[in-house]
């Protein structure tokens, strides 16, 4: 068997099998998914930055939880049509860890910036005295770096591990790949391809250890003020509907599509066009592209 390791060069995806009566259907549905969460998402982006108003800590964090949607899905969904329009769903071992590091950092750096999030409304919620001294330019440059840098760092760590394992099988039971997919095609389990991943998983539940903590702490605190609780609706509710969709994932073959379909589409949606302030500003440009034409008419 080990005289065939070396050999595996060829992954095959076999969650496609049955969809190939409908393929059409599915690839025309999942287009226009990608083409709505490019649009949104671009939306957001392209208003937060263009407009210096919006340059606060809880903006310029939408804007990267943004941009990390946009990076996960272009990991998994050109890669899905081009495989619902194939007769054939391979992939390549290098692509499959490819698509493994993309799908795994991004959701880590999900829950990196939403932490970010909830530590920004606990301070403009329960310190807002020191909230400018806290959440300073500097600082906010710092937690965002640390924010895309460490889920880069921990999910290389666990790819680079994985990739050094020796493969004696090629099928993946899904229609993507991730490290633990590929782990389990592994002859054999190193040391360090089962603590490193483990430190992650830990890691990343202490996030959302962190973020429930926070959230329901803020609730406690809002509930006694009418101005907090004002500002927990106008802010933390649209972030608590976004973290429960995250995590709302049931059936197998519909985790990945689940996690990187509705997210990417909904927090912008729900948490982005709920803020104030975009919602403040979307309005005006309405305003400008309706009303002041209308005006010059008289």
């Amino acid at each position: 068997m080990m005289d065939n390791v070396s050999v595996v060069s060829t992954l095959t995806l076999s969650g496609f099998n049955g969809t190939a009566s409908y393929r059409v259907t599915l690839f025309a549905l999942t287009l226009l998914c990608y083409c709505v969460i490019w649009l949104v998402n671009v939306t957001i982006i392209v208003t937060i930055i263009v407009d210096k108003a919006l340059h606060e800590p809880m903006y310029i964090f939408l804007c990267n939880l943004c941009i990390n949607g946009l990076y996960g899905t272009a990991g998994f969904y050109p890669k899905l049509l081009s495989d619902l329009l194939s007769p054939t769903h391979v992939i390549s071992y290098t692509g499959c860890l490819v698509q493994g590091f993309v799908l795994h950092s991004s959701a880590c750096a999900d829950f990196s910036i939403l932490v970010l999030m909830a530590y920004d409304r606990y301070v403009a919620i329960c310190r807002p005295l020191v909230y400018h001294s806290v959440m300073t330019k500097e600082k906010i440059g710092i937690f965002v770096f640390f924010a895309w840098l460490v889920p880069i760092y921990l999910v290389l760590m666990s790819t680079i591990t994985t990739s050094l394992s020796s493969l004696c099988g090629s099928h993946i039971p899904k229609i993507y790949c991730i490290n633990y997919l590929v782990g389990k095609l592994a002859c054999s389990a190193s040391i360090a391809s089962v603590i490193i991943p483990a430190f992650n998983y830990t890691f990343y539940f202490l996030h959302t250890v962190f973020i429930v903590w926070s959230y329901m702490y803020l609730i406690k605190k809002c509930i006694l003020s009418n101005e907090n609780r004002s500002k927990f609706m106008q802010t933390c509710l649209p972030h608590l509907l976004c973290l429960n969709v995250t995590l709302s994932q049931s059936v197998q073959n519909f985790m990945a599509m689940e996690f990187l379909l509705i997210p990417p589409i909904i927090n912008p949606l729900i948490y982005g066009f709920k803020l104030t302030k975009i919602r403040e500003k979307k309005n005006r440009s309405k305003f400008m592209q309706i009303r002041l034409p209308h005006l010059f008419c008289y």
